[in-house]
C-alpha cells in the first residue's frame, strides 16, 4: 500500500480547509488519513477504481462495493474524516460487457447508503465499443435513480476523442442536468469542451502525468474558477494525497486571495456534492 512523506509540508500547508473529491483511500495508509486531516481536508469522496488487476467475478465486485460503504468510512472516521463514495464497473474492466452488466445490476440496492454520492467513476480507458456500451448503462442507471455522475476520461493520447465520445453519450440522455454531472481528468485541451458543454470539470493532480498543481493553477487562470474542482486521485501509483493543499499554495504563491483559494478547494466542490441528500459537511 503506498504512503506519502508528509510531515515536512505540514506547517507551509497552513489553515487551509479543502475537500478531497476524488482519493482511492483502500489503497492508501492511516498516515495518509492523518496527514490529510492536519492539512485542513474536511471530507474525502472514493470513486470505485480499478484494483491493479482485473476482478472475475461479480462477488469479488460486491465485497469491493461493501468496502467503500461500510468498512473505509469507518476506519476514515478514526482519523476524524468524513468519508463517501461512487460506486461502478470502472472503465478499464468494461470489456467484459457479461460481468459488467451483473456487476451493475448489484448498484441499485446500495444507493441508499448514507456515504453513497452516485454513479463513478465510470467513463472510457481505450475508447472502445464495449466501453461506450457500459458508459452508456451506467449513465441509464444514474438517470433511472436520479443520481450524480463522476466521468473517468482517458489518459494522454486517448483523452481528447474519449472526451468527445463521452460528451456524445451524455447527450444521447437529454434529461440529464450537466450540473450534476463532472467530468474528470480534464487538462488543457479538454477542460474547455466540457465546461462549454455546462458541464463541471475535475483537475487531477498527479505527480507525473495529467495536472501538475502549476499547470492547475495556469488553467485556473485562463478559464476562470465556476464549475471547476481539484484532486488528487491518490492510489496505489506514484500519487500525493496532499496534492490539492499544495495547489492552494500554488494559488497562493500567484497572489489568490484567502477567499478565491478557499472558493476553489472548498466552496466549489461542496457546491456540487451537496446535490446528493446525502452528503453533509
Amino acid at each position: 500500500m503506498a504512503s506519502c512523506n508528509w510531515r515536512g509540508s505540514l506547517v507551509s500547508l497552513g489553515s487551509m480547509r479543502y475537500i478531497e473529491p476524488h482519493a482511492h483511500m483502500v489503497s492508501r495508509t492511516t498516515d495518509d488519513y492523518t496527514a490529510m486531516v492536519t492539512a485542513g481536508c474536511q471530507a474525502v469522496c472514493e470513486p470505485a477504481f480499478w484494483a491493479g488487476f482485473d476482478r472475475r467475478t461479480a462477488e469479488g465486485f460486491h465485497d469491493y462495493f461493501l468496502q467503500l460503504v461500510d468498512y473505509e468510512p469507518r476506519r476514515a472516521k478514526k482519523y476524524l474524516l468524513p468519508h463517501y463514495c461512487w460506486l461502478c464497473i470502472n472503465p478499464k474492466e468494461s470489456e467484459d460487457v457479461k460481468l459488467a452488466e451483473e456487476v451493475i445490476s448489484l448498484i441499485p440496492s446500495l444507493l441508499d447508503r448514507k456515504s453513497v454520492l452516485g454513479i463513478g467513476e465510470i467513463g472510457l480507458n481505450k475508447n472502445s465499443r464495449n466501453e461506450y456500451k457500459i458508459l452508456e448503462m451506467h449513465i441509464q442507471l444514474a438517470v433511472d435513480h436520479n443520481q450524480l455522475i463522476l466521468v473517468h476520461t482517458p489518459h494522454l493520447e486517448d483523452k481528447l476523442k474519449g472526451t468527445r465520445l463521452i460528451l456524445q453519450a451524455l447527450k444521447n440522455f437529454p434529461t440529464i442536468d450537466p450540473s450534476r454531472v463532472i467530468i474528470d481528468h480534464v487538462e488543457e485541451h479538454t477542460a474547455r469542451l466540457v465546461l462549454d458543454a455546462g458541464y463541471w470539470a475535475g483537475m487531477t493532480l498527479y505527480p507525473e502525468s495529467k495536472c501538475t498543481p502549476a499547470r492547475a493553477v495556469d488553467i485556473l487562470e485562463i478559464l476562470g474558477t465556476e464549475r471547476l474542482w481539484l484532486n488528487s486521485a491518490c492510489d496505489w501509483g506514484h500519487s500525493d494525497p496532499l496534492a490539492v493543499p499544495k495547489a492552494g499554495l500554488e494559488m497562493r504563491r500567484r497572489g489568490y486571495t484567502e477567499e478565491q483559494v478557499d472558493a476553489v478547494l472548498y466552496h466549489n466542490p461542496v457546491q456540487f456534492l451537496s446535490q446528493s441528500p446525502h452528503f453533509q459537511i
